[in-house]
């Protein structure tokens, strides 16, 4: 695929799906959206498998505007992560839908465990990528390479880190799209500047024993998805890394 530049005609809307699903993590979703929604001449698509409110990881509904069998062709597919990535991992109708829309997508990209979702369709075989830290990995069974970074851009794939990862990630989808001075005007208008009161948020600043305290809580759930990673590239041919 050929490099991809700023976006030169804003006259015509630029189409993004945001694809939800059950145990979905809620900020992966509301994070992007927030930016993605601020995007000159975007049109989001939050895309379901049916019109059903969808029940977040806390409790929440989010409500689709759009089944994902009715979307038109998009400029942009997303997808976050969640508990809800495990069983959509194997989910053949979701998998299905962003292994056919990825071909004709400027950009294909994630927040978090999402992209394990993208890797057992297929679409990160030999592709640099980010998730969640407690599920780097899991990327490896599907050909993809884990970087310890908050947002990753390999060719047209982009991928962000954990949860709070989505503003940071959204950011730089829209420095790709439109440019640094637009992304910048809009991470002001939003007021993003960051200022947490621990410098405990990623492995690398957090202490041992917290590191290992929060895998800990997460185990349960890493093993199974390494399991149904398993079970799914059985199924695929990685001989091909990033073949389109």
């Amino acid at each position: 695929m050929a490099a991809i530049t700023e976006q030169s005609d804003t006259s015509r809307p630029f189409r993004v799906g945001m694809l939800i699903f059950p145990g979905m993590t809620k900020l992966d979703f509301a994070a992007p959206l927030e930016v993605f929604a601020r995007m000159p001449n975007a049109v989001v698509h939050v895309l379901g498998k049916t019109l059903e409110p969808v029940l977040t990881d806390i409790g929440t509904l989010e409500l689709p505007n759009m089944r994902m069998t009715d979307a038109p062709p998009l400029d942009l597919l997303f997808i976050g992560g969640g508990p809800g990535v495990n069983a959509l991992m194997e989910d053949e109708e979701t998998v299905g839908f962003l292994a056919a829309r990825a071909p004709q997508a400027l950009w294909i990209t994630s927040v978090c465990t999402g992209a394990l979702v993208l890797g057992a369709a297929g679409l990160l075989n030999g592709y640099r990528a980010a998730t969640h830290w407690t599920a780097m990995d899991v990327l490896p069974h599907f050909g993809a390479q884990p970087v310890a970074e908050r947002v990753v851009i390999d060719r047209n794939r982009i991928t962000g880190g954990g949860v709070t990862a989505g503003i940071d990630f959204a950011l730089t989808v829209a420095a790709q799209i439109y440019g640094e001075e637009r992304a910048r005007a809009m991470q002001l208008g939003m007021e993003y500047a960051p200022d947490p009161p621990f410098d405990s948020g990623s492995p690398r600043t957090a202490s041992a024993e917290l590191v290992a305290l929060v895998a800990n809580g997460a185990a349960a759930l890493t093993l199974e998805r390494h399991e149904i990673a398993r079970r799914v590239s059985r199924h695929r041919d990685w001989s091909h890394p990033g073949a389109e």
